[in-house]
Formats: structure tokens, sequence, C-alpha cells
């Protein structure tokens, strides 16, 4: 019978833990640690979770459903205003254009603001909006050998096979 208290023990545990912790609009798994569920989240990498996880004062290695409700608020508050508790050159967003301010943009939030700075960059001409709209590399990478989308360099392999059976087929009908 002690044998059979220890499992009953374990289920005990697993009936406290939150298997999705919700986070602005994503839906984080619980049953992971605190950083790897963390860096499921956009806009969340690896050095950001550490960050979140040393200031909440939590265990990062921990299962992140099983921890307690305030420690799991604290976690929560710190993701949202993150750009305030980190140094300016660690936030995804600087110096907005409209308000000047710098965030720190997670979940939805990160690619609504991206496509909105790609527009507007597409609408008034800019260098980079012109090559977003012709599909060309954007940020200074070479174009002469790669990044092209049609035709194929070098031998192509199944052409030649094609051409071969087109042949072979023409032999055959004469």
């Amino acid at each position: 019978m002690s044998a059979e208290e220890p499992e009953n023990a374990d289920e005990g545990e697993d009936e406290d833990i939150r298997y999705f912790v919700r986070i602005g609009q994503t839906d984080l798994d619980g049953t992971k640690s605190v950083e790897r569920s963390l860096t499921e989240m956009n806009g969340i990498g690896h050095r950001a979770a550490r960050i979140i996880t040393e200031k909440a004062g939590v265990d990062r290695t921990a299962t992140f459903g099983a921890l307690e409700d305030d420690e799991i608020e604290s976690v929560v508050d710190l993701v949202e205003g993150f750009a305030d508790e980190v140094p300016d050159w660690l936030a995804n967003h600087r110096n907005d254009f409209f308000e000047g301010e710098t965030t720190h943009e997670t979940g939805n939030d990160l690619e609504l603001t991206r496509r909105q700075d790609i527009n507007r960059m597409k609408m008034i001409d800019s260098y980079k909006g012109v090559r977003h709209k012709r599909g060309q590399k954007v940020r200074g990478q070479r174009t002469k050998s790669t990044g092209r989308t049609e035709g194929t360099i070098g031998v192509n392999v199944e052409a030649i096979k094609e051409e071969a059976a087109e042949e072979a087929a023409a032999e055959e009908d004469e």
C-alpha cells in the first residue's frame, strides 16, 4: 500500500496545474517550464524570458501552471510592462514614429505594429518601402546571385529528363 500512496500524492499535484496560462491574447502551455513557455509568445525570446523570471523572483525551471496565482500575476505584469523594466536597447519597438515612445510589443500587437510600419514605409516611398513593394531584399543583402524568385540557375535535371522522354516518345511514333 505504501507504493500507492506516492502515486496518489502525484495525482494531487497534477490537479493543481493550470494547463493554460493566458497573457494578453495568447494562451501559454502551463505544463512547460516558465522560461520555455514564455518563449512561445511572439516578442519574447530566451533573453527576455530569463529577465522576466529573474525580476519576478520565480524559478525559471519551475512548471508554469504549478506556480501560485500571485507569482503568475507578477510574471504577467512584467510581460505587459517589459519596456519599463529594461533598457531601451532591449525593447523591440523603439522610438515609435507617431508617439516617439519605446515599447515592447508582444503577441498579436507585434505583427500588427510591424505591418503598420511597413505600410507607412511603402506609402512615403522610402528606400526600404520601395524594396518591400518590389519584393526585393531590404536589409542590404547581396542580390546578384541569391534571392531570385524566377528561373533556375545551373543544371535543371528535371527539364533534361522531360526532354529525353519527349524524344523517346517521338522516336517510338516513327
